[in-house]
């Protein structure tokens, strides 16, 4: 086999993990322009960035498909790889927020669709994998798992606006309550059991997701900033501030295509800053939102610079590194 081949034959799920990091880095950059009166007109870019980045790995991933499905099927059977899959509808969900800002109601409205039909059918075979998986161990768990999660609560986001409350409601409530499940278990897992193993690390990132965003898709929901919303909002800055008492234990780790898991809930975090601003006008709130969206840009320029490198290098792709 080629070494062409054998790099498609590599080519990860995981690779999404960059649209979605994207993704929720333009819609952080749209809100800050708009709520924070940011000058500087870079969401549009970074959209760009975003549908390029998803025809592409879309283009490279459905290639692999019809050159190697056997690979595909063990990865979607991958107890721990089949957890990115779902990242497909959160790409859509998100450019479904991003378009709602740009008043683009029906293209938002269609994509909105594809991504909760996506995310339910995807939500329902995970579901019954963790059911009926009979070689599921305590060593597959991480914060990996919170990615099928988290896309239920993205969904009433712009789902309020495209159709009657309940069923946002309905997502959002499978999202809730999986998270306060799957909290415990990887709390434990993390505590009392084997350390991840070093490509996972960066997926610690992914606890501090599905609060933030749940705080933004409740408010969404019931229209105010009230106690239960408050709590959501404040135990993800304080997942925030947790992580970041850690710099020098994440600086060390090396680059891996799963450093991409910084990126996304960097996002939900300064989006749920500039949201909580906006809603409650406390100027704390402002700034903690521009340095969440410093640190974010910091970090998400960094890893493209660090993909780009890997891919020059031949670094990723690679059987042993996914």
């Amino acid at each position: 086999m080629s070494k062409e081949k054998l790099r498609l034959k590599n080519f990860p799920i995981s690779f999404y993990s960059i649209s979605l990091g994207l993704a929720g880095f333009a819609v952080a950059w749209q809100k800050a322009e708009g709520i924070l009166k940011l000058n500087f007109n870079l969401s549009g870019f970074l959209f760009i960035l975003v549908f390029l980045s998803f025809l592409i790995i879309s283009s490279a991933y459905f290639y692999k498909f019809i050159k190697f499905p056997r690979d595909v099927k063990d990865e979607f059977h991958n107890p721990i790889k089949i957890n990115f899959f779902p990242i497909i509808a959160k790409v859509f969900l998100l450019s479904s927020i991003f378009l709602l800002g740009w008043q683009m109601m029906f293209v938002s409205k269609i994509l909105w669709i594809i991504g909760v039909t996506l995310q339910l059918g995807f939500t329902l075979i995970i579901v019954s994998d963790w059911m009926h998986r009979p070689h599921f161990e305590l060593k597959h768990i991480s914060p990996a798992l919170f990615i099928p999660i988290v896309g239920n609560i993205i969904v009433p986001i712009a789902g309020v606006s495209h159709f009657p409350a309940e069923i946002s409601w309905f997502f959002f409530s499978i999202g809730f309550f999986l998270w306060l499940i799957f909290m415990t278990i990887v709390f434990y897992r993390i505590i009392f059991h084997e350390p991840l193993e070093e490509k996972l690390i960066p997926t610690f990132f992914i606890l501090m997701a599905p609060p933030a965003i749940g705080f933004i898709a409740y408010v969404k929901l019931t229209g105010e900033v009230d106690v239960f919303a408050r709590i959501m909002y404040y135990f993800s800055l304080f997942l925030f501030i947790a992580l970041l008492m850690q710099f020098k234990y994440f600086s060390k780790i090396k680059f891996y295509l799963s450093s991409w898991a910084y990126s996304f809930p960097l996002d939900a975090f300064a989006i749920a800053t500039i949201f909580i601003y906006h809603e409650t006008g406390i100027t704390l709130f402002k700034y903690v939102a521009i340095f969440s969206l410093s640190l974010l840009s910091l970090i998400v320029a960094l890893l493209i610079y660090k993909t780009i490198l890997a891919i020059k290098n031949k670094d990723i792709c690679v059987e042993e590194n996914e």
